[in-house]
């Protein structure tokens, strides 16, 4: 048996060291599991706390992702067993949501615990660099975009492809997405379209383009560095010393498709309803690759998920980040209820045949009563599992 997650204190020159992670699953693109999160979690707290660790550093063992998205197979079994009993009419689908509301436990651990992370990652104190090298995606990306110093590569394939398993945008999704530039984040939602390095820069999920062969010789220098007890000191150091790595790599930075849309992406996403808005973006004539597949992706996913995604961010606009964690924990165990999510881990990962069978047809087939009941929260504010984020 192989540690899924190995940790290492690297001792630095002035004595501190730096906390140095490796995501040990290279099989299944390291995604995230239950398991790695249990180990992740502790350690971080203790590292905040340790008064050596100057630093903390996240990778992925291999070369071909950081983090592929949540461990969403090792779910399958529990949403298989706790999916709401109704058969694919909407005849029959008010009586069902109110009929049975036992939630998996499974769904609602796994989700509490990777998002109790990611908050974490937001809002840990000392410098907290990610490698986000490779497949970045989902779960991956609730890492990476939580960190202080959030590095991408030339290899970095970054999503949130959730549309195309009956979920949701999710791991803070809700706020991210909202502070990108005009209409970025929906479209990126709605069409689970693949970014590269300068993408994730101009739309503020990636702060530093360091080629992949520097890595190396950058946590050599970072344990050059010379540490001090200041840690807003130690910011800017790890701020320093990612700068001058940019600058070695700043040819290498590949064009920005998100850049180079962004005119039309804002004209698509700036419509009054999002059935008009998915409607600009399949009616667009294009031999653009970028485009197409984004296209595809959308016509293929889930039109509930697409609906789900819509109205969160347009909830999330106002939300603090621990109400927006809040909210997708609750939208989280209602989709491992509800069957849609289900269907797409069997079609994608399960059966693979590529094939869902989506509840609802198109967008405008969803009732208002299905909506209103993904929204309608499982708990109270005091016994919500994330009460005490804040």
């Amino acid at each position: 048996m192989t540690d899924v997650v190995i940790f290492q204190e690297v001792d630095c020159s002035n004595g501190k060291k730096i906390g140095l992670i490796t995501l040990n699953s290279p099989k299944s693109l390291n995604a995230l599991s239950g398991e790695m999160v249990a180990l992740l979690y502790p350690q971080l707290l203790t590292w905040q706390q340790q008064q050596d660790i100057a630093a903390v550093f996240l990778q992925g063992e291999g070369e071909k992702a950081f983090c592929a998205g949540g461990d969403i197979v090792h779910l399958y079994s529990a949403m298989k067993n706790c999916t709401m009993k109704s058969n694919n009419s909407t005849g029959n689908l008010a009586e069902a949501l109110n009929a049975d509301n036992k939630f998996a436990p499974e769904i609602e651990d796994y989700f509490t615990q990777e998002y109790q992370l990611d908050f974490l990652i937001h809002t840990f104190n000392k410098p907290f660099i990610v490698w986000g090298n490779g497949i970045v995606m989902g779960g991956g990306l609730g890492m990476l975009v939580g960190a202080s110093h959030r590095v991408v590569t030339e290899s970095s394939r970054i999503a949130m492809p959730e549309i195309s398993i009956g979920l949701f945008p999710d791991v803070g999704a809700s706020y991210f997405l909202n502070k990108m530039p005009p209409g970025c984040g929906l479209f990126l939602a709605l069409t689970g379209a693949s970014i590269n390095a300068a993408d994730a820069k101009y739309c503020q999920l990636a702060d530093y383009f360091v080629e992949q062969q520097h890595k190396d010789n950058l946590l050599t220098q970072l344990k050059m560095v010379n540490w001090g007890e200041t840690i807003p000191l130690n910011h800017d150091k790890t701020s320093q010393l990612l700068q001058e790595f940019e600058q070695s790599s700043a040819n290498k930075l590949p064009m920005s498709p998100l850049r180079e849309h962004q005119t039309l992406i804002t004209q698509l996403i700036d419509k009054p309803a999002l059935t008009e808005i998915v409607a600009a973006i399949l009616s667009i004539e294009t031999e653009d690759k970028w485009l197409s597949r984004a296209q595809k992706s959308l016509k293929n996913g889930s039109a509930l998920s697409a609906r789900l995604a819509y109205s969160q961010l347009d909830m999330g606009k106002g939300m603090s980040l621990a109400d927006c964690f809040r909210m997708e924990l609750n939208l989280a165990v209602k989709c491992g209820h509800f069957g849609e999510f289900l269907e797409g881990v069997r079609a994608l990962l399960i059966d693979k045949d590529n094939n869902p069978q989506w509840h609802f047809p198109s967008i405008e087939l969803i009732d208002a009563k299905v909506l209103d009941w993904f929204f309608e929260s499982i708990w109270s504010k005091t016994e919500h599992p994330l009460a005490k984020l804040a």
